[in-house]
């Protein structure tokens, strides 16, 4: 049983974790343990397990159960824990989402299923079937470049009628979409709009997002809350200099390879340096090579010797 009310709007920095592997069905169990606890150790409002930057839709439905089961133990409440479900099958999404009710998480994230190109209203509807189905509250999660598939503005403001839907996180990068959903909510102060681009955190929070589901604090942690502090006190200066420093990650360890996966090797190569988990990634991909995990090294190197 959840153990931590989900508060409404859920407000603050809730990473996405990275899911901790020893090969393609092993858990890095220790490096998992290490994890949570340094990311919890910085501050975070919340923890966001199996989306993206997990790798959910490469792992196996044994490994993702057991992942839910070791994070919300170890978690023990001390933060909401929410439990990606997105899948082409409606009964995986429902039987993901039970399972992490049972062990304590305390809300689901769906994406749109991806594969069959679904309209707006055939997404509202399996909205409208979906969610009753859940026992816990879900957020909507935007992820175009990924799913094919956007939530349209009139889409998530229908789907917020229906009872459970508690928020939307969007990976769309697209801020004119971010403030059209700003205007439609302004009659529902307890409706949460999350942005998962921290390039985008900044500014988001200073014009009235509630958080950020930013995979870096996977690494850096303290970073990302201490830009969600300053922006709650309308420290501008300080929002400035921190979103800068975001920044420099993003044009670092982010792009560091060629292709549009470096960000997660990035990320997981830094945590393996870092000596916290394992940066095996899941088949397609492979973690970064030697001349890559150098370039890391000396990026993470150069950011933690600044002041």
């Amino acid at each position: 049983m959840a153990t931590t009310e989900l508060k409404k709007p859920l407000r603050g920095i809730v990473p996405p974790m990275v899911t901790p592997l020893l090969d393609r069905d092993t858990l890095d169990v220790e490096g998992l343990e290490r994890l949570v606890e340094h990311i919890l150790a910085g501050g975070v409002h919340g923890l966001f397990i199996l989306g993206t930057t997990g790798e959910a839709p490469s792992l196996g439905y044994r490994l993702r159960r057991d992942a839910i089961d070791r994070v919300c133990r170890q978690v023990a409440g001390r933060v909401p824990v929410l439990v990606g479900i997105t899948d082409t099958a409606f009964v995986e999404s429902v039987g993901i989402a039970r399972h992490a009710a049972d062990a304590g998480a305390q809300g689901v994230v769906l994406a749109p299923p991806y594969y069959f190109p679904a309209g707006q209203a055939e997404l509202l509807e399996y909205l409208q079937h979906l969610v009753p189905e859940l026992p816990v509250p879900v957020f909507l999660y935007n992820m175009p470049s990924l799913t094919k598939l956007n939530f349209e503005p009139p889409t998530v403001r229908a789907a917020a009628d229906i009872p459970g839907v508690a928020g939307l996180k969007d990976s769309s990068a697209n801020m004119i979409y971010f403030h059209q959903l700003q205007g439609l909510f302004r009659d529902r102060p307890d409706f949460s709009l999350l942005v998962g681009p921290e390039e985008l955190l900044g500014e988001t929070l200073l014009l009235g997002g509630h958080g950020g589901v930013s995979g870096g604090a996977n690494v850096w942690p303290r970073l990302y809350v201490a830009l969600y502090e300053a922006a709650r006190a309308r420290d501008l200066d300080r929002v400035a200099a921190l979103h800068e420093r975001i920044m420099r990650i993003s044009s670092t360890i982010y792009s560091v390879g060629r292709y549009g996966s470096s960000f997660l090797k990035g990320v997981k190569c830094s945590l393996s340096l870092k000596g916290i988990c394992s940066d095996f990634l899941a088949e397609p991909f492979h973690r970064f090579r030697q001349e890559e995990r150098e370039s890391i090294r000396k990026h993470i190197d150069a950011l933690e010797s600044e002041p």
